[in-house]
């Protein structure tokens, strides 16, 4: 994620934290400055908070490290205000293996709550009130109860909490994927809806309404996506590349990039040398050579480095991912060598609305023959 700091490794992970997450750090000091004397209680909330997100920490590496059992790598673990995200490179369409990679995180959880209260039993400390300020045993107590709040919130079947995912495994069991996805996904609205309904209406709890809004959308966004990645299925990146486009020589100027992107639709260049492409010329990168360089300057000082690995019969799913992740939207295609073609994400969009149509023409069709035979 953009605006994070690696802080580290853990079990070969890069371990990065979102500079909002100082943020959080700041309000609970401030919040509790306000309500108690002495910087004692500040010191005790700011590490029950770190605590807390240690726990967070090795609950994503239970997902990580499960998922690295399937084969599946995770890139990072980044720690935001509202939790950890451990960004895998995919997410197994195996049910069994998501069903286990995402009871993994909770069952940490579990772990942690079970070990802390062990310990507070044998040390004869669990009696400790929780808000005891100043009291070791309020630390623990608060830490236990955090997992087990952790547990039952991670478990609520809805996206994105891991509930959604193992909900969603176990429908595929019985459905197909998407349509495993689109249940679940549904069940997660519903309760985001009644959880703002209650937050509203009945505890007046602005909180649990923000919740709900996290909940309805997150389940929207994970069931596009799996719309998306059905759609896309088995696609080439050549099903999907511009053929017929636009190239600029590499002893082009910003006034010959200008009067190209004003001609047509195309906003991304590739520049040639020859038969060989040096680079390609992105829109903003255009803009703000521009401005800083002037009309007559070449288009070579505002180059994008370019991935020749990109190939015409490469997965067009993977090489999307990929754009996504370098937050390209646009990528010269090629095969041995050679330039073929541009892939842009409104090509993309494009083939995604054609097989929508199709599928539910499809759809149509069928339910039409069932009729009929009726």
């Amino acid at each position: 994620m953009s605006w994070s700091w690696t802080i580290g490794r853990i079990f070969g992970i890069k371990l990065r934290m979102h500079w909002t997450f100082l943020l959080l750090l700041a309000y609970v000091g401030f919040a509790i400055s306000q309500q108690e004397e002495g910087w004692l209680p500040v010191v005790e909330g700011i590490l029950l908070v770190l605590a807390v997100f240690g726990c967070v920490i090795l609950h994503e590496c239970g997902h990580a490290l499960t998922a690295r059992r399937f084969g599946v790598a995770t890139e990072d673990i980044t720690l935001l205000p509202i939790g950890g995200v451990a960004r895998m490179q995919r997410i197994p369409s195996e049910p069994w293996q998501e069903f286990w990679i995402a009871i993994a995180g909770p069952a940490v959880n579990v772990v942690i709550a079970f070990v802390l209260f062990i310990a507070l039993a044998i040390s004869g400390h669990f009696y400790g009130m929780i808000d005891d300020v100043g009291d070791h045993r309020a630390f623990f107590v608060n830490l236990m109860v955090i997992n087990v709040l952790l547990v039952v919130f991670n478990l609520i079947p809805a996206f994105p909490m891991d509930g959604g995912r193992v909900l969603r495994a176990l429908l595929a069991t019985r459905l197909d994927y998407l349509q495993a996805t689109v249940i679940a996904a549904k069940i997660g609205q519903g309760l985001a809806v009644a959880f703002g309904i209650a937050g509203l209406l009945i505890l007046h709890n602005p909180l649990l309404m923000l919740v709900a809004l996290f909940v309805f959308l997150g389940a929207e966004g994970e069931a596009q996506t799996v719309r998306i990645r059905t759609l896309i299925g088995n696609t080439k990146v050549r099903d999907a590349m511009m053929t017929r486009f636009r190239t600029l020589p590499s002893t082009a100027t910003f006034q010959d990039a200008v009067d190209e992107l004003l001609a047509g639709s195309q906003q991304d260049f590739p520049i040639m040398e020859g038969e060989r492409c040096t680079g390609l010329l992105r829109r903003q990168e255009l803009v703000s050579g521009l401005k800083q360089y002037g009309l007559d300057a070449s288009v070579t000082t505002a180059l994008t480095p370019i991935d020749e690995s990109i190939r015409e019969d490469a997965s067009l799913q993977e090489t999307v991912e990929e754009m996504r992740k370098h937050q390209a939207k646009a990528w010269p295609v090629f095969e041995n060598g050679t330039l073929v073609g541009l892939l842009t994400m409104e090509n993309v969009t494009e083939l995604l609305l054609v097989r929508s149509a199709e599928l539910e023409l499809d759809a149509e069709l069928k339910q039409k023959d069932i009729t009929q035979a009726a």
